[in-house]
């Protein structure tokens, strides 16, 4: 009984100490010039933070395409996944867009569903995205992908099970071996970012993002129990931060990632077809499949079939 009391508070120690430094949010996200901004946060939908009553939490995670100097707000997403996590089960869902999808982008006509993120940055691209799921996400955080890089090596690489063989001349040219395999921080943007070589082209590049995001929360989740870790973690990701959620909002949705389980996650791609516009590839995403997925997981966050 007393080991078991020391592990409880050593336990809500740790999460005091999360919080106090997810507290610490308001003066470390402004020092801009400091640390350059390689995440944003956007709260799209509440005004005064999240409703303690809800369950679900829906966040769409991008990776942007932003070279170096340009606005990565303002650039096309390369990486689209809406993730919803309910905090009673704490099981969690991934929706895939593939980013080719071709859809109605409020007020600019049909385009790609990244180009949203060009025309009216995250605020947009949450719409869009959500017009097609008939979800719309709570918040949009959007990513460079050298920062992701640098993130998967800080906490020692991730582990994903790869279905198959595959290599890109540019990105990979000695390609991912299929079964288990580590992936350093460049491996894990690569195998996240290759599309021609694969059968499925986008959605199995979008398949492969979410093998990524299961690797790096089994990793988190490991790794969660070390002195020291899930704070060099947060700080890390805090100095380089820029968003207009309060401290109590980040620290809400740093616990519910925490506390998803591993076996409680499912994923889908949205399905479609592979046609042309013009000159232009794109995928003609099948809406009646992105809405079955979204009203699978609106209320548990589990989808019942791909």
């Amino acid at each position: 009984m007393a080991r078991l009391t020391r592990r409880r508070v050593a336990g809500w120690c740790r999460v005091a100490v999360l919080a106090l430094v997810l507290g610490l949010t308001t003066f470390v996200v402004p020092d801009s010039a400091v640390k350059p901004t390689e995440v944003s946060l956007v709260r799209i939908r509440h005004g005064a933070g999240l409703d303690a009553n809800r369950e679900m939490i829906w966040i769409l995670a991008v990776g942007s395409d932003a070279r170096p100097g340009q606005d990565m707000n303002r650039t096309r997403g390369d990486a689209l996944q809406l993730v919803g996590i309910n905090t009673r089960t704490h099981a969690a869902t991934a929706i895939g867009i593939p980013r080719d999808s071709w859809v109605a982008i409020p007020g600019y006509g049909n385009e790609r569903v990244n180009a949203a993120l060009f025309f009216g940055g995250p605020q947009l691209l949450g719409r869009t995205v959500g017009n097609l799921v008939g979800i719309q996400p709570d918040y949009v955080m959007v990513t460079r992908f050298p920062f992701f890089e640098d993130m998967v090596d800080s906490i020692g690489g991730i582990e994903v099970r790869n279905p198959r063989y595959f290599s890109d001349y540019n990105l990979k040219p000695g390609g991912f071996t299929a079964g288990r395999i580590h992936l350093d921080g460049y491996g894990a943007m690569a195998f996240s970012r290759v599309r021609k070589t694969l059968p499925a082209g986008d959605f199995d590049r979008s398949a492969n993002q979410q093998r990524t995001l299961r690797g790096i929360h089994a990793k988190i989740r490991a790794r969660a129990a070390e002195p020291g870790f899930m704070e060099r973690g947060v700080m890390s990701v805090l100095e380089h931060t820029s968003t207009n959620a309060s401290p109590g909002e980040l620290f809400e949705l740093a616990q519910a990632v925490a506390q998803v389980e591993p076996g409680k996650i499912t994923s889908c791609v949205v399905s479609g077809r592979i046609g042309a516009v013009g000159a232009a590839s794109v995928v003609f995403p099948s809406v009646a499949t992105a809405r079955r997925y979204g009203d699978d997981a609106r209320q548990d966050a589990t989808i019942s079939r791909c």
